[in-house]
């Protein structure tokens, strides 16, 4: 009996889904900056979010969990013709409120970096049952670690608590596998790399640019910030430009 296989140009798509490189996008606060915001580029107006990820929608892009890109490049899933990753930091609570119903209305899911303390909900943070409500839509659960520390600076048993024991706690309050781990600032060194591979995690992102590839250093993937009046033209140019960008350094300071 003969044994059922793809048509070539099927294996061969297949083939290129699960070797695609994947833009991953970093956004922050999803509000207008208030008056004297000390880093005023990383608030973006709710429409103004909006209308960039009606443009990437436009471009053909889909937005996928990092979960799902690393089972893809190892052969256990499949990616969408033009996959992107949409990572948010920190746990600001306009990511439930605002930036959710723009990626519910177009089916697409997003990446919870959250810290653990130094943002609570009185202050614009994430409430636990924002938390699970981004889980319940699909979103995935990530860290950046116990309080937005320079891990670089730490003593052995201080970058432990950071990375291994937010880990833990974020597991125990979420029954979710938080696999991955978001540099604070993305500040590390082979020292912290090691840290966050000893401690589970499957891989971590920086804030280096460039477009994050199968054969990249897992614990090194770079991510693209998108500041507030980037706009829909100039966000897919960005995109571009940075898909040659070189792989993020062994630290950054």
């Amino acid at each position: 009996m003969a044994v059922a296989t793809l048509p070539a140009a099927a294996t061969a798509a297949s083939v290129a889904r699960r070797a695609a490189a994947v833009p991953i996008l970093m956004y922050h606060v999803i509000a207008p900056p208030p008056s004297g915001a000390r880093f005023p580029g990383l608030y973006m107006p709710a429409a103004e979010f909006a209308a960039e990820m009606r443009g990437l929608a436009r471009a053909g892009y889909q937005a996928v969990t990092l979960d799902r890109v690393r089972r893809a490049w190892f052969g256990r899933a499949s990616l969408p013709a033009r996959p992107i990753v949409l990572s948010f930091d920190n746990g600001y609570r306009t990511q439930y409120t605002r930036a959710l119903p723009v990626l519910r209305r177009l089916s697409w899911v997003g990446v919870e970096n959250i810290q653990l303390s130094g943002l609570p909900p009185a202050q614009g943070g994430l409430t636990g049952r924002e938390v699970r409500a981004l889980l319940a839509a699909g979103w995935e659960l990530d860290t950046q670690g116990w309080s937005h520390a320079d891990l670089t600076t730490l003593d052995a048993e201080q970058l432990h608590y950071q990375v291994a024991v937010a880990r833990r706690i974020l597991r125990h309050a979420y029954h979710v596998p938080v696999d991955w781990f978001c540099y604070p600032s993305g500040r590390y060194n082979p020292t912290v790399a090691a840290a966050v591979k000893a401690a589970g995690y499957v891989g971590a992102t920086t804030v280096s640019p460039g477009w994050a590839r199968p054969a990249d250093d897992l614990y090194r993937l770079p991510r693209l910030r998108v500041l507030g009046g980037t706009g829909p033209r100039s966000l897919l140019a960005l995109i571009d430009q940075s898909e040659k960008a070189a792989p993020p350094p062994d630290a950054y300071p």
